[in-house]
């Protein structure tokens, strides 16, 4: 479970930046307590975490900066042993001041697994790691695993024993996987490390949608559809999609000649493709029933899915593996846009899914972005589930949360009060007369 990320240094987060999901000692208004119950996790006596938190904020406040910095974390993760431009593709400084130029870029996670509370993160400067640590809580108090300063890394042995034969290796930085430019974490799993792979393994299944990233959940689907063994997760997919009143009665794997498709590549990447470093994404067709004159089914129609189908059906099928792996498995999943080229009942049914005790039992945590202010109401939401981003005159974001603004009550109009712009996180708009005015 996700109990705070922080970030700074990063696109338009100048200063740390923390989202927090610890939920704050507050009610909601008479008619709603059962939000307080049911949108809450117990963790202890002393911590409750969100199920859930929604993020507004103005068109380019930095809202899906925020995305895209646990995206970054997250591949970073996944990559550096193996890509050495992973850090190049994804960090991405504060550009507008002279005071970041020689900062590095933040990233950390705190989060609860196997009941145990860690905090992981790293520090990245001019494309290498110049710092990186792991701490927990085993017991009582915090410990570390281990603290890493450029290529010096110091193990507790106590704690975290498989690593500690890496401890001089490391500061070598002459071999593949120990490198100035790779997480000293996923280099001790990538060599065996169980505890290593527990612990980055978690970050690594951090479930995130945008619309640049479908690609990775294309594979998720290919995987799926591919294994005989799975057609149960064929059938919760189709049903989602089914559910969701969208007319979809099946979908699968649409096979094409990827030889004739290579030859309309360009000379990289048919090369790419010939040696096996390439691949084409996976393909799916949908079907539906074709009817005569007389309302009778006559036969199916296949059609190529990203061609046939409209964004919003697109968005729920990637969308659909994500929500079943995170109610599965308790897994933290972010999205951006949310609410695009989705109805807002839909998303408020999703919402509501999370929010729910008896649904959502592993314990999953959906943050999203969002402009619906439909869903900016005392019986959906608690007032500490809502944040709002905000960008400065000089281009820094920032974040807050609802529970932060003296002087709301539990029993306003949340959706009101916001348009009117007392929470901020608004665009101040002209009358925009001199652009359309001859």
């Amino acid at each position: 479970m996700l109990v705070e990320f922080s970030v700074a240094n990063f696109r338009s987060f100048k200063d740390m930046q923390t989202l927090s999901m610890v939920a704050a000692p507050v009610t909601s208004k008479k008619g709603y307590k059962s939000v307080d119950s049911e949108n809450t996790i117990v963790v202890s006596d002393k911590l409750k975490l969100l199920r859930s938190k929604a993020i507004y904020g103005a068109n380019a406040s930095g809202k899906s900066n925020l995305v895209r910095a646990i995206f970054a974390m997250v591949m970073i993760v996944r990559r550096s042993v193996k890509d050495e431009k992973v850090i190049d593709n994804f960090i991405e400084p504060f550009a507008l001041s002279t005071e970041t130029e020689q900062v590095p870029s933040f990233f950390q996670l705190i989060f609860i697994h196997n009941n145990v509370q860690y905090r992981y993160g790293f520090e990245i400067q001019q494309d290498r790691i110049a710092s990186e640590w792991l701490f927990g809580v085993p017991k009582r108090t915090e410990v570390p695993y281990f603290i890493r300063e450029g290529m010096g890394v110091t193990v507790n042995e106590r704690v975290f024993r498989e690593a500690k034969k890496f401890e001089n290796l490391s500061q070598k930085g002459d071999n593949e996987i120990f490198r100035l430019n790779s997480l000293f974490l996923t280099s001790v799993a990538a060599l065996g490390g169980k505890f290593a792979n527990i612990i980055s393994n978690y970050i690594k299944e951090i479930g995130i949608l945008s619309g640049l990233f479908a690609p990775e959940i294309k594979d998720l689907i290919k995987e799926i559809i591919s294994d005989s063994q799975n057609e149960t997760e064929k059938k919760r997919i189709l049903d989602f999609l089914q559910d969701a009143d969208i007319g979809i009665e099946d979908f699968g794997l649409l096979e094409k000649n990827e030889e004739e498709l290579s030859r309309e590549l360009p000379d990289e990447l048919r090369d790419l493709f010939k040696a096996g470093k390439f691949a084409f994404p996976a393909s799916f067709y949908s079907k539906r029933s074709k009817y005569n004159a007389n309302h009778e089914k006559i036969n199916d129609v296949k059609g190529d899915f990203d061609e046939w189908e409209s964004e919003g059906t697109k968005k729920l099928f990637y969308l659909s593996p994500l929500l079943i792996d995170a109610f599965d498995k308790g897994e933290i999943l972010f999205i951006d846009e949310f609410d695009a080229r989705l109805h807002p009942r839909l998303t408020r049914k999703i919402v509501s899914l999370f929010n729910s005790s008896n649904i959502n039992k592993n314990n999953a945590q959906l943050i999203f972005v969002t402009h619906d202010t439909g869903l900016l109401k005392a019986e959906l939401f608690r007032r500490d589930q809502i944040c709002f981003v905000e960008k400065d005159r000089f281009g820094a974001s920032s974040l807050r949360t609802l529970i932060e603004f003296r002087g709301v009550r539990n029993d306003a109009s949340f959706e009101k009060e916001y348009l009117e712009g007392k929470y901020g996180a608004v665009p101040f708009l002209g009358d925009f007369g001199t652009t359309f005015q001859n």
